[in-house]
Order: structure tokens, then C-alpha cells, then sequence
């Protein structure tokens, strides 16, 4: 997934992948097969290219070790991933541990609402995994219209439904080449 979300930042900022492989030093025949996903590019590369590209380093570096389903492919999963902004966190309430089931959470997040209730009741804690791709039905964050909702995600044929689970809150309906970002993956509840 990381060479076709390289791919995608070259192109959104028009730049050439002779540019590209001219200012990080990285042969343009390795860089060809970085973005068609046959190889990962080294830290030290992945490095150069975010520099070179002007975005920072570790949304990327979340993306590293990710491969893309056939479902995700179809709804073009890197064109919705955040990778030009990191998440501002107004305070540090301490770590939580990771079991298994979460060890890739990138952080824990405090629900500041009731839309997801029952699922994920107001203050209640969820691990979050930054930057991957999401399946169907599963529960996520997401950017739309400059607001940040978490919601349910649900593929369809023709469009995605970001759905809360309480009663009476609306469906977002947004289409495969609708403008919104995934930030993040919920893995599950924090039981401290």
C-alpha cells in the first residue's frame, strides 16, 4: 500500500517521477517498482521521498507494512488516507498497554460524544490504529467536510455509508471518489 500511496502524493503535487528520483538520489527503476508495490522502500528512502514530497514521515511510515485487500482496492483505499496531517492531542492521560488484539494501536482516543452509542458510549476510551484501510462494517475515523466523525464503515456498490449507531443521526453517503480521509481504525474499547 505504501508504493500506491507514494504514487498518489507524486501525482496529487505534479511532480514527474524523474523529479522525484532526482531529488531523493533513488534510481528511477526502484522507485518505479516502489510505487507499483514490488518493493518497500528502505526507512532511509521513505525518509527522502516525504522530504522530497513535503509531507511528513510517520502517516506514511503507518502505511508501511499494510497490503490492500481486493475490497479495498476496489474503493481505492490509499486515495483516503490522511497523509499530510498528524492528529493533535490536547492532553496526555498516560499509556495504556497493548494486548495482542491491539498491538498496532497508534494511540488511545476519548469519544466525546453519543453517536456511537451503544457500540462506544460519551468518554468512553478506544485504541486507534492511524492510517489503514478499512473493511466493510468496520468502525473507523474519519475526516469529512473539515469535521472529524467516528463512524461505522459500510461499502456498498455504488457508494460508502459512514453510519452512526444511534438512532435518529443521518448517514454520511459518500462515493469511491468522494473527498474524505480515513484517519484511523478503531480496534476495540480501552479497559483501563
Amino acid at each position: 500500500m505504501i508504493g500506491d500511496l507514494i504514487a498518489k502524493i507524486r501525482k496529487d503535487k505534479k511532480i514527474s517521477k524523474t523529479d522525484l528520483a532526482k531529488a531523493t538520489n533513488i534510481n528511477i527503476g526502484h522507485l518505479s517498482h516502489i510505487e507499483y508495490g514490488e518493493r518497500n522502500p528502505s526507512h532511509k528512502a521513505l525518509k527522502s521521498l516525504c522530504i522530497a514530497l513535503k509531507v511528513p514521515y510517520q502517516p506514511l511510515m503507518y502505511t508501511y507494512d499494510k497490503n490492500l485487500t481486493l475490497e479495498q482496492k476496489e474503493y481505492v483505499a490509499q486515495n483516503h488516507i490522511k497523509y499530510d496531517g498528524i492528529p493533535i492531542i490536547s492532553s496526555i492521560d498516560g499509556f495504556a498497554t497493548c494486548t495482542e488484539e491491539t498491538q498496532n494501536a497508534t494511540f488511545v482516543l476519548k469519544i466525546n460524544n453519543d453517536e456511537m452509542s451503544p457500540k462506544f458510549k460519551e468518554d468512553s476510551l478506544v485504541y486507534v490504529e492511524m492510517n489503514t484501510p478499512l473493511n466493510n462494517k468496520d468502525f473507523g475515523i474519519f475526516e469529512v467536510d473539515n469535521k472529524l466523525v467516528i463512524r461505522k464503515f459500510i461499502i456498498r456498490r455504488n457508494d460508502i455509508v459512514l453510519r452512526a449507531e444511534k438512532d435518529g443521526i443521518e448517514d454520511i453517503i459518500v462515493t469511491k471518489d468522494s473527498s474524505f480521509n480515513i484517519v484511523g481504525k478503531i480496534l476495540g474499547p480501552y479497559n483501563n
